[in-house]
């Protein structure tokens, strides 16, 4: 089996006018990004470059250029911002920190007003060495928050349970974003099938008590692209249309301090699948590790560096804490590489 790796990307004005000649082709449906190189891979490690010009436009490319369906109504030709809502009080950043629904309620507007497009409300910590926390629970987290919150924003739920998920999409949540791919809960895929709720399919290896106790990969890029693909084959078998999956590679989530940097460095190969990515590395072990920052919450600048330089490889979908700050760095991106896009 071969593999696709887009590189050699243009953005912006260049992107632009590099697509319009044809010499070019859009990363992952987004006209701001082109790509004029691929990488092609095999098993064992046999790599090479090729302009498209060498290449014939078989199904790959054409998955890797294809426009994206919108997910829950939001368009996916631009990159979208997903804040986060810990209702938890142990998550690895700012557990105990929302310890009401109304401060939940209250971080989850300031996120909105700060330009996240999507409030991700979880009540379950799934960082390295956390336990299992029953429904009951996480729903009393939860519930109140999505409520009042659901109305005037676009909701996320984080769960793995069938039974959360499905409380949460009829209090109003329209996302379900679940660390283990629909394969923690057998009735899941159920519940997100006849809702037509849109889901986000991340891949992790083992559950999160024992997932980075010696993770171990052939090739993790592969690896990870090739297991999100069955689980993206299981969802739409089981009556989930390709256009309501996105997919998220899991930064941190069974992988060591390498596998991830190899992830990232890697991440435009995942636009083969087809669907929307989403990637969240904000204030994780990862950023800690390279800035040598130990303290979660003082890792804003490096979280914000990583958004970026994945923003940069077509992610749709950034999962982050800092919301105003991400946002403030796309945008000066986004007017550095193309001027005509923004007023002055």
């Amino acid at each position: 089996m071969q593999y696709f790796r887009p590189i050699s990307l243009v953005f912006g004005a260049d992107a632009r006018r590099t697509i319009a000649a044809g010499d070019a082709l859009p990363l992952g449906g987004m006209a701001h990004i082109g790509f004029t190189h691929v990488e092609v891979i095999e098993r064992g490690g046999a790599r090479s470059t090729l302009p498209l010009a060498e290449l014939q436009h078989t199904d790959e490319l054409a998955r890797i250029a294809a426009p994206r369906s919108a997910f829950a109504g939001l368009g996916m030709n631009a990159t979208r911002i997903m804040g986060i809502v810990n209702v938890t009080p142990d998550s690895f950043s700012d557990g105990g920190k929302l310890e009401t629904a109304q401060a939940a309620i209250r971080h989850g507007k300031r996120l909105a007003d700060e330009g996240a497009d999507i409030l991700d409300v979880g009540g379950e910590s799934t960082r390295p060495g956390s336990d299992t926390v029953e429904a009951t629970e996480e729903l009393g987290r939860i519930i109140p928050v999505i409520e009042r919150l659901a109305g005037a924003h676009l909701v996320s739920v984080d769960t793995r349970k069938a039974e959360v998920m499905a409380a949460a999409l009829y209090t109003g949540a329209k996302i379900v974003n679940d660390v283990s791919a629909l394969g923690h809960d057998a009735m899941s895929t159920r519940v997100v099938a006849s809702a037509s709720a849109p889901v986000v399919l991340m891949h992790a290896q083992g559950e999160p008590k024992t997932m980075q106790l010696n993770p171990r990969y052939l090739d993790v890029v592969l690896d990870v692209y090739d297991a999100l693909a069955e689980r993206v084959a299981f969802a739409e078998a089981a009556g989930i249309p390709r256009s309501h999956i996105c997919v998220d590679p899991g930064i941190g989530f069974g992988k060591t301090y390498r596998q991830n940097l190899e992830l990232l460095a890697g991440l435009s190969l995942f636009h083969g699948l087809g669907v929307a990515v989403l990637v969240g590395l904000s204030r994780k072990g990862i950023v800690g590790a390279v800035t040598r920052e130990k303290v979660a919450a003082k890792r804003v600048s490096g979280s914000v560096g990583g958004a970026l330089a994945v923003a940069m490889q077509g992610a749709h979908i950034l999962r982050v804490h800092d919301v105003a700050e991400t946002r403030h760095a796309l945008e000066m991106f986004t007017a550095s590489v193309d001027p005509d896009s923004v007023d002055p």
